[in-house]
Formats: structure tokens, C-alpha cells, sequence
């Protein structure tokens, strides 16, 4: 029998964020967290889904240790009042699960000017990671950073020189080049961290073909009914359940053995089943694309985690 939600370590005294946490993958991430003991921040845009989330994970874990915490990714704003005013025990944070995402939707920009895909997958994260960097590195040995990113990366190369899309908008090409920044950015922070002697492990996850509401979302806002009930159909007959979804996020986050820059997905054709490393498209190891791409989402969000890290 492969890797569990019950293979956890122990998580007593360890804090966790995760990020989009309200439902999904997320909900579970946050819920098999608490589960074994780690104080865990709910990160979400909703207050009101969130604090359903809250109410869940409580009634099937009875004294979880959890709190809710607004975040925004699609706003840098967001981003930053979150890293300033989330509450931490001793300042301290041992796993940032960057869960929280959005899938093939129709053309739409954040707050700040960004295509959405790309900048609620990826530009939002590596701010809000390069923001939380300082109480990763003040946790010391065991600390991780887990990416969730996506098998339907290598359906496109990230393109710097059109970052949003402003020539030709695709949903499914701006998807799969925003989850292959995801890919990057973990290859770029494992090499600064290695670089720097630290021991904070940045590592990344993909979890299938997992029943969220990811697939349904983008067809219910342009309104197109049989797309949406298509997807939905689908997710119901192929997808694996969230719980299952979920577990290459946990054991990339607590599982012994996880190295710098790896990627653990499911087990069958990168589609479900138990976790394991995960196939990457060559691009997502470009050492020169990776640096290319930190040195730009650093100019667009602002956030400069220096250079070596500390």
C-alpha cells in the first residue's frame, strides 16, 4: 500500500499556511495538518467559505489548532497586509503550502495589471513567499515550501516576453505556462537556498485529476451551461476525490527524505494514486529561464528576497 494521510509525522509545535484552504485540495491539506498536530493558517480570500472550512475541520478534528487569515493573491496589496499582520507562534513558520489557484479561465486582470492566471498561480505566491521568507528561515531545519503546480505544465513553455498574454489570450496556454512558473520558481529558490547553505527546503506538488471546483469555475463565469455541466460530469466519473488530490501536497510538505526542488505527484500516469516523484518538463530545470523569470516577477511584484538569500 503506497504513502497516506496517516504516514504524516507528528506536526505538535509546528506552524503551517496554507493558502486557498477553504476547499478542495486546500481544505484537506489544512484539515490532515491540524489533524496531526500543526498550528494551521487558513489563508483565503472568503471569509465566509473560510470560516465554513473552519467550522468542517473542527466538527472532524475535534481541538484542531487552526485560524483564519484573509489573503488576496490576486492583489499585491492583499499579499503584503497578509505577510505584515498574519499572527504566528514565535514569529515563526515552519510549511507554507502555496496551494490556492485558478484554471482556463476567461481573459481577466488582478488588481495590479497582471493576466490572472499568472498572476494568482504564480506572481502572487513568490511575493507572498518572498515576504514570509525571514520566519521560514528563523524555523531552521524542516522547513518547506510546497509549491502546487500542475501535470498539464508542459502543455506550454513560459513566455517572458509576453508574461500576460497581450498579443493572444489562451485559457488553457495561460494555465499551463502560469503552473510551469510554479515549476520555475521552486527550481530557482531550491538553487538559492543550496547556495546559500540553508536549510529550507523548497520543493513542488501536482495532484492529478483531483474533484475540485477548479474544473466548473470557468465556464460558470462566462456563463457557457453545457461546458460547465461537461466538466462537472467529467470530474464526477474520471477525477480522483480531494483526499486523494491532497496527498502529494503532504507528503512533499512532511514526508522524510523530500529534497530540494523535487516534484511528487500521483503514481499512475501522473493522474492519481499514491504520491510519488513526478515527471517534469525539461524546461521547468532551465537554470538560465528560472533566474529570467525571478528577475522579472521580482520587478513586477516588488518583493526582492536579495541575493545570495540569507
Amino acid at each position: 500500500m503506497g504513502w497516506t494521510a496517516q504516514d504524516i509525522p507528528d506536526q505538535s509545535g509546528r506552524t503551517a499556511i496554507v493558502t486557498g484552504a477553504n476547499s478542495g485540495i486546500g481544505l484537506v491539506t489544512a484539515r490532515e495538518l491540524a489533524r496531526k498536530g500543526a498550528h494551521t493558517v487558513l489563508a483565503c480570500r472568503s471569509a465566509a467559505r473560510a470560516r465554513e472550512a473552519e467550522e468542517l475541520i473542527r466538527r472532524e478534528v475535534p481541538g484542531a489548532d487552526i485560524a483564519f487569515a484573509p489573503l488576496d493573491l490576486a492583489d499585491l496589496s492583499s499579499v503584503r497586509e497578509f505577510a505584515d499582520c498574519v499572527e504566528l507562534p514565535g514569529n515563526r513558520l515552519d510549511l507554507l503550502i502555496n496551494n490556492a489557484g485558478v484554471m482556463a479561465l476567461p481573459p481577466r486582470r488582478t488588481a495590479d495589471g497582471f493576466e490572472l492566471q499568472m498572476g494568482t498561480n504564480h506572481l502572487g505566491p513568490f511575493a507572498l513567499t518572498g515576504l514570509l521568507l525571514p520566519r521560514l528561515l528563523a524555523a531552521g531545519a524542516g522547513a518547506r515550501v510546497v509549491t502546487v503546480s500542475s501535470a498539464l505544465h508542459y502543455t506550454a513553455k513560459v513566455d517572458l516576453t509576453d508574461l500576460h498574454m497581450d498579443r493572444r489570450y489562451r485559457r488553457w496556454i495561460a494555465y499551463g505556462r502560469s503552473k510551469s512558473a510554479n515549476l520555475l520558481f521552486t527550481h530557482e529558490l531550491a538553487r538559492k537556498l543550496r547556495a546559500s547553505g540553508s536549510d529550507l527546503v523548497a520543493a513542488a506538488a501536482q495532484p492529478g485529476y483531483a474533484a475540485t471546483n477548479l474544473q466548473t469555475r470557468g465556464p460558470a463565469m462566462e456563463g457557457r451551461r453545457i461546458a460547465e455541466r461537461g466538466a462537472a460530469l467529467m470530474t464526477r466519473v474520471v477525477a480522483q476525490s480531494a483526499e486523494a488530490g491532497a496527498l502529494p501536497s503532504l507528503y512533499a510538505a512532511t514526508a522524510p527524505g523530500v529534497g530540494p526542488d523535487s516534484f511528487i505527484g500521483p503514481r499512475v500516469q501522473l493522474w492519481r494514486g499514491s504520491p510519488t516523484r513526478s515527471w517534469r518538463a525539461r524546461w521547468t530545470l532551465d537554470d538560465r529561464l528560472s533566474q529570467r523569470l525571478w528577475e522579472a516577477s521580482e520587478e513586477l511584484t516588488g518583493v526582492r528576497y536579495g541575493a545570495p538569500i540569507p
